[in-house]
């Protein structure tokens, strides 16, 4: 195909035409423009995203800057424990797949309850039952040991093409040699003997000393190869290592958090409790108050009641001599 002929595809943010296999194949997105926009992750839902401009160095994402705005900070989720839960104690995530899926279930990877199981075995990762997170680790290292194998595949091809074009080729390169049926004679050599040199001798002398290079090259490959994948071992068997430590801090984690939880709902109670006896004992006061306070007004009321009495008596009694 020629340069004219190739159709070229637009950049979404440049708009520069490039052929299909420089765009990246989730945005369509130019090498220039994955280099300028890095994708990274939110902090709060560690979900991907691409910055939209060079002078932007915020880890959030545009939904949870809008969260945040409208709810505030938010609280690591019940299930899954990422910072994401801005309404309640679970994050919408967890949320929309526990309305659809049901409760959560034990992830196989990191051993905690916040995989859903879809009732697909086409949606398990590698026959596995994985949450989010994991699934995410996952994905990501098999497209890097994806890349690798390429990289490897492209040097190694590069080294055997190289090799191959650095090869001398006996058809090619023939040696230059004198033609011995123009050369004379020496005098004391016997012509038989020059016959015999001129049919056998220099066919063996010239042959090619590099015509094994390339069970060499096969042979240092081969090594090359053998230690490759020695490394490899070495690396998974510590990848392994790291991932059996993290397993074990998550659940340390998980455990120490349920304590926490638990503690925290326990004092909350207790205080809820404190509370409701004071008020209680706060009402009841109250009561006490209001009765002494109606039983004194009575008592004032008797008392102005008898000194008026009392005064009606003494000026009735002080009259009636004076009347006599």
């Amino acid at each position: 195909m020629s340069a004219a002929a190739v159709v070229l595809f637009a950049c979404s943010r440049c708009f520069a035409r490039h052929p299909f296999e420089d765009l990246s194949p989730g945005q369509q997105l130019c090498k220039e423009c994955r280099g300028a926009f890095p994708v990274v992750k939110c902090t709060y839902c560690r979900s991907e995203f691409q910055q939209t401009s060079k002078g932007n160095t915020s880890t959030i994402c545009k939904k949870c800057e809008q969260n945040v705005k409208s709810y505030g900070k938010p609280t690591a989720c019940e299930y899954c424990n990422i910072i994401a839960a801005f309404i309640g104690n679970k994050c919408q995530r967890c949320t929309n797949s526990e309305i659809k899926y049901g409760p959560p279930v034990n992830c196989e990877q990191c051993k905690q309850k916040c995989a859903f199981d879809r009732h697909d075995d086409d949606k398990k990762v590698d026959g596995k039952l994985l949450c989010w997170l994991c699934t995410l680790s996952y994905k990501r290292a098999l497209a890097k040991t994806k890349q690798g194998d390429a990289e490897r595949r492209h040097l190694k091809m590069a080294q055997l093409h190289k090799k191959h074009k650095d090869k001398p080729r006996s058809h090619n390169k023939r040696p230059n040699r004198p033609d011995v049926t123009k050369i004379p004679p020496p005098e004391d050599v016997p012509p038989i003997k020059i016959a015999r040199n001129n049919s056998g001798g220099p066919g063996r002398g010239d042959l090619d000393p590099n015509s094994s290079d390339h069970v060499v090259a096969m042979t240092q490959l081969k090594e090359q190869i053998a230690s490759l994948q020695k490394q490899l071992s070495q690396k998974n068997a510590e990848l392994l290592n790291k991932d059996k430590t993290i397993t074990e801090l998550k659940a340390t984690n998980f455990t120490t958090e349920n304590e926490l939880r638990q503690r925290l709902k326990n004092i909350q109670k207790e205080h809820e409790d404190k509370v409701d006896g004071l008020n209680t004992k706060i009402q009841n006061y109250l009561k006490e108050i209001a009765s002494l306070s109606k039983s004194a007004k009575k008592g004032n009321k008797n008392a102005s009641l008898s000194v008026n009495n009392t005064t009606a008596d003494n000026s009735s009694g002080t009259d009636s001599p004076s009347i006599q």
